[in-house]
This record gives structure tokens, C-alpha cells and sequence, in this order.
């Protein structure tokens, strides 16, 4: 499978080709898959001074973690009550400083390894395409007062000075999160990796494992790796390799454009560096790239294979609904990319069995949350702590099939239909 034709692969700052597996290795822990959950267990486990060996079935961030919107805020695709109500009160609590850890970790990394080619960019809205101002204002309220982050509140003027959009009502600002280049970030870490002494074979996608002995084996079709401990970090590309992990979540795919350049079009509409995204489930998001010169356009959702330019027609007329003035702005990338989704919305993190954990099912949640569970797993690995067990409740829960596809698919639908009746009262 060829790596699809994005923006982010055109501006890659480290193109290098890795080599497959061949022959028999050993080291303290196997990694499969290259993505950032992956990638993070790695360094994490690196600096820690374990031998690793990551396993990658095309090449580093060639899935959802090389090709997404690269917004790095905290937050989970579920609601904080749904959180609560699956794993109680301080649990929830507790989960949500995690993914604000992330944003600061994936931060810091940058800064450490002095990742430049990620180009973060600081600032990222959540927008209302209703007037709901007071839910807004106590939702910062209570993130100020429960955790101490601070969110600046846009009234509808506000908004629509910098968003030129009829739109848009009422939004939130957070300052602490940012925006990226994700494909470069990875690519970054991978070469601290290595550097630190692990290594990352590409093109080796792993065909079978044997867990079940305090010796563990993953066989790719040119070699194997024996290793104490195996960690699957798989997302929506995951094979048949682990039955019980491609089971618990659905592959969901999502959709992304870019335009030509056009700076001076784009400030027409957008005066703003910030990332956009809208308080619709599966809405849109968006960011202006390129020092202001192309916008990246991402949204909508399927649960099965669908034509990219169809979908670009889709995400053109969301766009120009929202920004008229943006007619005549051509798209010159587009691409798609599969999400893993548990049932439950969460993430999975934790231990299938002695030596053998899971970190999957990111999609909707960020950059951030996918390398804070990397971290957590390795910090489980080391010993140093067992805050994965935080995500018991998110388990590998069966994700219903086809079944559970038609299901999403349908709510999916639903939720849409909701917001188009929500708006259309506003």
C-alpha cells in the first residue's frame, strides 16, 4: 500500500527509508505499530535504557497519526459525564489531567528533541454554531475551578472579527493547546529513537505472535523478534494478528483538503493562526498552514469505504457554507485516513495479559491523548507507575462487527440531524 499523497508527506523534513525485519532479534520489548502511541512507548522506554524494537507494516505515520488535523488540545471525544458515569467522579478527573499532561508532554518533546519541521503553532478555538453563550462561560467556569485551566471566553463579535462567518455564535480560546505538523513530529521521535539505541523496521508488518510463554514472539514474513513484553499500537489499519484487539474497535474513516495558495483570499474569511474546529460531533476543523498561504480543511466520518472526491465535495460545501467568500478557493490535496473507535468512545490502554498490553482506539481524541497513553503504557512496563489502570473501564470491549459499523453509522446520522435542527432554531 502506497502512502497517500498529503500535504504532510509533500513537506516531510526526514523522507529516510527504514529496513525490514530479517532474521531473529531480542530485545526487552516489542513495539507493532509506528504510529505516535507507538512511537512514544518507544522513546519512553529508550530513555529508560530497555532495548525496544518497534515493527511498522508500511513506514513511520503512514496511519491516522501522520495524516490527521495535528490538533493538540486536552480532552476526549466523550463527554465528561459519560467519563464519570463509566468510571466515577475522581477517576474522571484524573483522566482529564492526563490528556492536559499529553499537551504539555507532546510540547515539551518538540522543545527537547528540537523538532522545528512540527512548526507548532500555539492557540486553538472550540466555536458555537448556535447562540449558547452561558453554557459556554460555565463549562470555563468549572475547567478554571476543577483544574486550574484557563479558557478565554469569545462573545459573538469577538468571533465573527477574526471568523468572518454568519455562522458562528460564541467560542472558547485555549492558549495552552497547539497545532502541528504531526507527520514531521513522528518523524522526529523516531529518529530520537534510534538514536537513543532502539530500532524501527519498516515494511514488516507482523504476521504472527506467540504470547502465552514468559517469552514472547512476533514473526514478521523475513524474521521474528523475541521480547519479555509486547505492546500492540495498532489503530484502524490493524490486521487479524491479535483477534481480540481487532474486535474492540471499529475503522472509521475521515477526510482532509488542502487548498492552493491563496493568502490573501484566506484572510478574507480566517484572521486568525488559531486551529478551528465547531462543537458538532464530527464537525468541522480547520487551520490555516503554510505561514497563512493554504487552509486545511478536515471533517465528516464513514464506516465504510468512501470515494475521497466525493467527500471533498462535501467538505467544499461545508466550507463554503461557512465562508461564502471562499468559493473560488481551489482544493490542490486531499486524502483520507482510518480511525480506530472503541463502542464506549474511549481509548484503550492497559494490559491484555502478563507481558502483552493494548494502546489503541484514539480516534476523536487527539495528538495529545494518543502519546499520553504511550507514556502511561511505558510507565506500566518500568514499573513506575500504574495510572493505566485509570482506562479499566474503557476496556476491549466487543465493538459489535458489522453490526456495530451499521450502528455507528446510523448514529452517526442521527447526531447530524440534531445539529442541523439546533441550528436552524439558533
Amino acid at each position: 500500500m502506497a502512502y497517500p499523497d498529503t500535504y504532510y508527506k509533500r513537506t516531510i523534513s526526514d523522507a529516510r527509508a527504514r529496513p525490514a525485519l530479517t532474521g531473529t532479534i531480542e530485545c526487552d520489548t516489542v513495539i507493532v505499530g509506528g504510529g505516535l502511541a507507538g512511537l512514544t512507548t518507544a522513546l519512553q522506554l529508550c530513555r529508560a535504557g530497555r532495548s525496544v524494537v518497534l515493527l511498522e507494516a508500511e513506514s513511520v505515520g503512514f496511519g491516522a497519526s501522520g495524516r490527521n488535523g495535528g490538533f493538540v488540545s486536552p480532552g476526549f471525544a466523550t463527554g465528561g459525564d459519560d467519563i464519570a458515569r463509566m468510571a466515577g467522579t475522581e477517576a474522571a478527573r484524573s483522566i482529564h489531567r492526563l490528556s492536559i499532561e499529553g499537551v504539555d508532554f507532546v510540547r515539551d518533546t518538540i522543545r527537547e528533541l528540537g523538532i522545528e519541521a512540527a512548526v507548532p503553532q500555539p492557540g486553538i478555538s472550540s466555536v458555537l454554531r448556535y447562540d449558547g453563550g452561558d453554557t459556554l462561560k460555565r463549562h470555563a467556569e468549572a475547567m478554571a475551578k476543577t483544574y486550574g485551566y484557563e479558557l478565554e471566553y469569545f462573545d459573538t463579535d469577538r468571533i465573527r472579527s477574526v471568523l468572518k462567518s454568519k455562522r458562528y455564535f460564541q467560542g472558547l480560546r485555549d492558549g495552552r493547546a497547539f497545532h502541528m505538523h504531526p507527520l514531521n513530529y513522528l518523524r522526529g521521535v523516531a529518529a530520537e529513537i534510534e538514536r537513543l539505541g532502539g530500532q524501527i523496521f519498516e515494511h514488516s508488518p507482523a504476521e504472527r505472535c506467540e504470547l502465552d510463554g514468559a517469552e514472547k514472539v512476533v514473526a514478521t514474513a523475513g524474521g521474528r523478534v523475541k521480547a519479555r513484553q509486547v505492546v500492540f499500537t495498532t489503530g484502524g489499519y490493524t490486521g487479524g494478528l491479535n483477534r481480540r484487539l481487532k474486535r474492540a474497535f471499529l475503522p472509521i474513516a475521515t477526510y482532509v483538503m488542502v487548498s492552493e495558495e491563496a493568502p490573501e483570499l484566506i484572510r478574507s474569511a480566517i484572521q486568525t493562526t488559531d486551529a478551528i474546529g465547531d462543537n458538532r460531533r464530527a464537525g468541522d476543523y480547520y487551520r490555516v498552514i503554510d505561514g497563512g498561504k493554504r487552509l486545511l480543511w478536515g471533517g465528516r466520518i464513514t464506516t465504510r469505504a468512501a470515494s475521497t472526491a466525493a467527500l471533498v465535495a462535501e467538505l467544499r460545501a461545508e466550507m463554503t457554507g461557512t465562508y461564502p467568500q471562499l468559493s473560488g478557493l481551489k482544493t490542490e490535496l486531499a486524502w483520507s485516513g482510518l480511525m480506530s473507535y472503541a463502542r464506549h468512545l474511549m481509548p484503550q490502554i492497559g494490559q491484555m495479559q502478563p507481558g502483552v498490553w493494548h494502546c489503541t482506539a484514539f480516534g476523536g481524541h487527539g495528538l495529545n491523548t494518543t502519546a499520553m497513553g504511550g507514556k502511561l503504557i511505558a510507565e506500566g512496563i518500568l514499573g513506575e507507575s500504574d495510572r493505566y489502570k485509570l482506562f479499566k473501564p474503557f476496556g476491549l470491549v466487543w465493538a459489535g462487527g458489522v453490526a456495530g459499523l451499521a450502528v455507528a453509522q446510523l448514529t452517526y446520522w442521527k447526531l447530524q440531524a440534531q445539529d442541523w435542527w439546533r441550528e436552524r432554531a439558533a
